[in-house]
């Protein structure tokens, strides 16, 4: 679940605890976790409802002037099913803190390399993961699909990738592309090491 930029600085103070969606399937649930560029949302609840029963203090809450600009943000008719998701801001990405640590201790890095290759031995097509990190040190700020086209990959298994190395703390990204987050600049340089 995604939200507009204009929508953070709501979420992070609180005022937006609601989203809308006109979902054929919901992609979250209640009592589940959701990261998002202001930190971890926790989703409390997950209901479908008529159209006709949101109401101007609940499009407010989602960030809208009143109903009727939500539903036309929608394109919702009075009669449609909409998805209604209420949730709280928990904190801070722990990514984020995971991420800004540099200072890896011996056994950090073993761990680090460990997991690399345990991510490259389930690949189907080899080791990929320090390619990668090589491939975004040498370009940051790079486009997904310019550094795809480099390897000769598919620009979404790229980006898909490229998370998995996120999720370890690795890299960060950009407005446009990606760059090696300080504990991703610590493994390299331990790697180039030897």
């Amino acid at each position: 679940m995604l939200f507009r930029q204009h929508l953070h600085p709501g979420l992070a103070d609180g005022s937006v605890t609601l989203a809308f969606r006109r979902w054929r399937r919901p992609t979250v649930k209640a009592g589940g976790t959701l990261r998002s560029p202001i930190g971890v949302l926790a989703i409390d609840a997950v209901d479908v409802v008529p159209a006709h029963t949101i109401s101007d203090d609940d499009a407010r809450r989602a960030g809208a002037a009143d109903r009727a600009a939500l539903l036309r943000e929608l394109r919702a008719g009075e009669n449609d099913e909409i998805h209604r998701i209420a949730f709280h801001h928990v904190g801070a990405d722990p990514r984020t803190a995971l991420r800004e640590d540099g200072d890896l201790s011996p056994e950090q890095l073993d761990a680090l390399r460990a997991r690399l290759a345990q991510i490259d031995a389930r690949s189907g097509r080899g080791a990929w993961t320090v390619a990668t990190l090589e491939l975004i040190r040498a370009h940051p700020g790079t486009r997904a699909g310019d550094l795809a086209a480099r390897v000769q990959r598919e620009k979404l298994r790229f980006k898909t990738d490229v998370r998995k190395l996120k999720e370890l703390g690795l890299t960060e990204s950009l407005g446009t592309g990606y760059r090696l987050s300080p504990r991703g600049e610590a493994l390299m340089t331990a790697i180039d090491a030897g």
